[in-house]
């Protein structure tokens, strides 16, 4: 079974933008005769922040998604730009989407996005914060909500909070004993 590796034969990658591309490969598994194109999409990896402030409520935002074309509530997120370190990535999404500073950071763990079809993995990451900036202003279109636990677990349980790669992220900072959820 170790041997029976299925051959990529051929790769095509279309760049669509700077932060997107269309990867096609011709894979030919060991039992089958014939060769399937299966593709993927390439982006830069992405760091999600599990942020808990000094009164215990996680930081959450809420934004439109065009992709759902709905709101969208969810945990401080971003791609990671080039040669940075996914821990920069959540210092700096985090005090861009909240105002909010880190004291602590921990991280909770690395995992592919979606292995079937995004070629990239998240860096997650558990904040303690200090209080929020003073002169914050919020970006465009980016609300931020700070809930406490109780709450955060009815949104889940009634699906107001449903990106699954943040279920993930809630589910392993709970195995990891970082969170009581």
């Amino acid at each position: 079974m170790a041997d029976d590796v299925p051959k990529v034969l051929k790769v095509e990658r279309r760049v669509i933008s700077p932060w997107l591309k269309v990867i096609a490969r011709d894979v030919q598994f060991p039992a089958a005769s014939s060769v399937e194109t299966y593709y993927a999409i390439a982006e830069p990896g992405y760091v999600v922040v599990l942020a808990v402030t000094p009164d215990a409520h996680v930081l959450l935002v809420r934004q439109y998604r065009p992709a759902l074309e709905r709101f969208s509530l969810e945990l401080p997120a971003g791609m990671i730009d080039a040669d940075e370190d996914p821990l920069e990535t959540a210092r700096r999404e985090l005090l861009e989407e909240t105002g909010y500073s880190v004291m602590s950071i921990k991280r909770i763990g690395e995992a592919a996005t979606c292995s079937s079809r995004i070629s990239n993995a998240t860096h997650s990451f558990f904040v303690r914060t200090g209080e929020r900036t003073p002169d914050f202003v919020e970006e465009p279109g980016v609300e931020l909500r700070a809930v406490p636990l109780d709450e955060l677990r009815r949104l889940v349980l009634s699906g107001e909070f449903g990106e699954m790669t943040h279920l993930g992220v809630l589910a392993l900072a709970s195995a990891r004993g970082l969170l009581a959820f």
